[in-house]
């Protein structure tokens, strides 16, 4: 079997190694595999193509933001990735996130649809299904038909038209009578959440949970509490996040307040953003870091791992945490409540910070077991390339 993949990013971020890890497992178990991507510096790896230039990126952002289309542009970038499809021929095309202004989407979907060739989508966002918002939140336009949307608009179209309404349609006319698509969602949450748009109307559904490297996050022991000074007998509350000063999104203010309410514990928050922040004596700062085996040891010394955001589609690092053997307190935010090990997650609602409290307590209190094969089973890149190789050899619906 010959899978081409399409990702904006490669060995980089979230998607961009779980398409490498795809890549790499199709590749060990004598399959065919391609991957195309856009953005960053060009790979070495086989089979791996840089479609776009950084410059044409640039030009495709700078029309988007004029004209208020993410998914337009890039012509030669999307001609030349026609070109190596046409090329290789491959039995199934697998497409993760295509916003990154590296490629025309409409017409990438609609030479895919009109050619025939089986298509597999997975979402990592709400982005497909709003045709450009990353996290509708509360906003339940799109079920109908998105407009009139502060964050779809262009500088210059907003003048004239309804630019949300107008890629909404668009994206609509792309994807309508699409027989080879399958929609793959990367939580039961998400799934059903696209499965009530209607630009996915006839399409097929599954659910695929995002792979984690379970032979580095795992229980791991290390003398990581001594360098952080850390007390073998304090009780650890960690928070993972790309950039602490997020915070529409990841909620850093629910993680600030619960510092000052918990002044008994350590906190230890690993991220971008946290320069120039002036917090109490019991929080550590590790900045953000691309050694994952330096992360699955600060996850394994903590007792629990603190989620504040408002919305995930998945969350990796509750996925990264449970293989590591530690329980997991939180908002609900939508996917992480749908993918976490119930016996060792607890959620509350969105701004309730005594129920939260009480939740980091209970968990910290437990005594902390193996789970690691309950984790692996659920979240291992193994389990995950299993699941995408049952859909890209068969035609069954899923859900």
């Amino acid at each position: 079997m010959k899978v081409l993949g399409i990702n904006c990013v490669y060995n980089y971020g979230s998607t961009g190694r779980l398409v490498k890890s795809l890549h790499e497992g199709l590749l060990e178990n004598d399959h065919e595999s391609i991957v195309l991507y856009g953005r960053n510096p060009k790979s070495n790896d086989e089979g791996v193509y840089k479609t776009s230039s950084e410059f044409g990126a640039k030009i495709h952002s700078a029309f988007a933001r004029l004209l208020g289309d993410e998914f337009a542009h890039s012509f030669f970038a999307t001609k030349k990735a026609i070109k190596i499809i046409e090329r290789e021929k491959p039995d199934v095309v697998h497409l993760h996130c295509l916003n990154g202004n590296f490629i025309n989407v409409y017409s990438l979907i609609k030479y895919l649809k009109k050619n025939g060739i089986k298509t597999v989508l997975t979402l990592h966002a709400d982005i497909m299904h709003t045709a450009g918002c990353e996290h509708a939140v509360d906003c339940e336009k799109w079920k109908t038909e998105c407009h009139n949307c502060p964050k779809i608009r262009g500088k210059v179209s907003r003048l004239w038209r309804d630019d949300a309404r107008r890629c909404y349609r668009k994206m609509k006319a792309s994807i309508e009578g699409f027989s080879d698509l399958t929609v793959v969602g990367v939580s039961k949450w998400l799934t059903d959440r696209a499965a009530q748009s209607p630009i996915f109307e006839g399409c097929r559904f599954a659910t695929v949970h995002n792979g984690v490297d379970t032979s580095v996050f795992r229980p791991t022991k290390s003398n990581k509490r001594a360098e952080l000074g850390i007390g073998e007998d304090e009780k650890v509350v960690l928070h993972v996040t790309p950039d602490f000063r997020h915070d529409s999104i990841k909620g850093s203010r629910y993680v600030s307040a619960l510092i000052k309410e918990m002044p008994e514990y350590k906190f230890i928050i690993v991220g971008k953003g946290t320069d120039g922040v002036s917090f109490p004596e019991n929080v550590i700062t590790v900045p953000h870091t691309s050694n994952t085996r330096e992360l699955a040891e600060i996850y394994s010394l903590s007792n629990v791992t603190l989620l504040t955001s408002i919305r995930e589609t998945y969350s990796m690092v509750c996925a990264e945490s449970l293989c590591c053997g530690t329980p997991v307190a939180g908002f609900f935010a939508g996917g992480p409540e749908s993918i976490c090990l119930p016996e060792w997650s607890l959620f509350c609602p969105q701004g309730d910070m005594d129920a939260l409290k009480a939740n980091v307590k209970a968990l910290a209190s437990k005594e902390k077991t193996d789970f690691l094969s309950a984790a692996e089973r659920e979240y291992s890149s193994a389990s995950m390339y299993k699941n995408y190789m049952e859909l890209y050899q068969s035609d069954e619906t899923k859900g």
